[in-house]
């Protein structure tokens, strides 16, 4: 918060009680008052416009500027704020404190006036609203993505159509060379299905391919860039910006006309672009269906960098809020994100992740001195083809883990209760104790992280 002078606010003779808008909060009715100058007895009705905002003398709290209706010779301004979903109308002698629309300030009542006692930075959560606004209706799965790009491999691209002419009209032609080498190294980062064995994570090299994993999904790509500027970082997000410039340079295009490219989505996301997990769908497999144009090729490739840029965005709203809106202890970091694998027919597949890392909650040491070591908390979700759908929510505190895990098919429950026994003794053998471990039928509640006036710019 930004110190600035303290500024008294006067409300006005005669002004009646003011009432809830009938608009959301960001469009309220109007309060007002006196300028600086008057010092008569204000009224009843100023005492009785406070103590409805239940506002105590004293008592801070925050107000949103919803107008500037008149500002007079610059250092008094008729002011409409938003205070506890009520609408109150001040006169204030503002001086040099810039104020605008938007903008949320803190006000004390002293008495029968409100006093000014600070204006707030501009929330971190704007300028990432802004962004994700722009991105949530122009997503594309990754593993369907994935299928399509696979595809181009064997089946090649088409070059745009003439006005007038047809796209089946045009031969498919090979991909550009370093199109094609964007997309093979895309695909022999991927994990494969089968090389990953129950007991696994005895094995050395499991740890390191899963880090790899995660660190390769996209989600640090900014980061990992900055700290080692690379051309061919290994990164599902740069790969993919690689085949686009490729195929943009292919067609003789710039990054410009690609940023006018309207992205191709996936019906599902458009519906719940922030729900967590998403329904399950088994894309098509690499190679159906016509070789795609070029253009289809650039808007099916944007939609997929807004799937991956909507991950990052949402895992920094759900940190900033501290999880969001779900019950219980705020987590104090939250990272969502896709990491898509292949199947050993090479098809891609999707695990969809959120972790939560829970802070060390300390009791003072003057009390117990005890202290409660970090929590970590996953969510996987995964489609195994044959055993359908799963859901893994695993708990770890120490060195004590839990595990609960859902599957929508009767005889994949009946496979991982018969397996349970060898997860129990896998999960031991790592060093762990193993608190609860339980599968049930079906799926998980989602949840789904809401926008609302959260991701409202208070700056607009």
């Amino acid at each position: 918060m930004l110190n600035i002078k303290s500024v008294t606010m006067k409300l006005p003779s005669g002004q009646q009680p003011p009432t809830p808008p009938a608009q959301p909060a960001t469009q309220t009715s109007r309060p007002s008052v006196t300028t600086e100058s008057a010092r008569e007895p204000l009224p009843a009705s100023a005492r009785q416009l406070l103590d409805q905002l239940q506002l105590k003398n004293r008592e801070t709290t925050l107000a949103r500027v919803a107008e500037i209706i008149n500002r007079q010779g610059g250092n008094s301004a008729d002011l409409l704020l938003d205070i506890r979903g009520k609408s109150l109308l001040v006169q204030a002698a503002v001086g040099k404190t810039e104020l605008a629309t938007g903008d949320w300030v803190k006000v004390m009542r002293a008495g029968n006036e409100l006093q000014l006692m600070g204006k707030l930075a501009p929330a971190p959560e704007a300028g990432i609203a802004r962004a994700l606004a722009q991105r949530l209706p122009w997503q594309q799965t990754l593993d369907a993505g994935l299928a399509r790009l696979l595809g181009t491999l064997t089946q090649g691209v088409r070059q745009e159509p003439l006005p007038g002419q047809l796209p089946s009209s045009q031969s498919p032609q090979p991909l550009p060379s370093a199109a094609r080498q964007a997309i093979e190294q895309i695909v022999a980062r991927l994990p494969s299905g089968n090389s990953l064995t129950p007991g696994a994570g005895n094995q050395e090299t499991t740890p390191q391919q899963v880090r790899q994993w995660l660190s390769e999904s996209g989600l640090f790509a900014e980061s990992r860039l900055a700290q080692a500027p690379s051309a061919q970082l290994p990164d599902l997000k740069l790969a993919l910006g690689r085949v686009i410039s490729a195929l943009l340079a292919h067609q003789g295009s710039t990054q410009e006309h690609f940023n006018r490219l309207t992205p191709i989505s996936t019906p599902e996301l458009m519906q719940a672009p922030l729900q967590f997990p998403q329904p399950l769908a088994t894309p098509q497999p690499p190679g159906s269906g016509d070789a795609p144009t070029v253009g289809q090729m650039l808007r099916l490739l944007a939609g997929m960098l807004n799937r991956i840029t909507v991950n990052q965005l949402h895992s920094q709203v759900l940190t900033a809020r501290g999880g969001g809106e779900a019950p219980g202890p705020a987590p104090a970091s939250t990272l969502v994100l896709d990491l898509p694998w292949l199947t050993p027919q090479n098809e891609p597949r999707l695990a969809q992740v959120r972790i939560e890392q829970y802070p060390e909650d300390r009791e003072s040491e003057g009390r117990s001195g005890k202290t409660t070591t970090a929590e970590w908390r996953l969510s996987l979700t995964m489609d195994l083809d044959e055993a359908g759908p799963l859901h893994f929510d695993v708990a770890l505190r120490q060195q004590a883990v839990s595990a609960r895990v859902w599957a929508e098919k009767q005889a994949t429950l009946r496979q991982v209760n018969q397996e349970l026994p060898a997860l129990r003794q896998s999960l031991t053998d790592l060093g762990l104790e193993v608190t609860d471990l339980d599968c049930r039928r079906g799926t998980p509640q989602s949840s789904a992280t809401r926008l609302e006036h959260r991701l409202v710019d208070t700056r607009a």
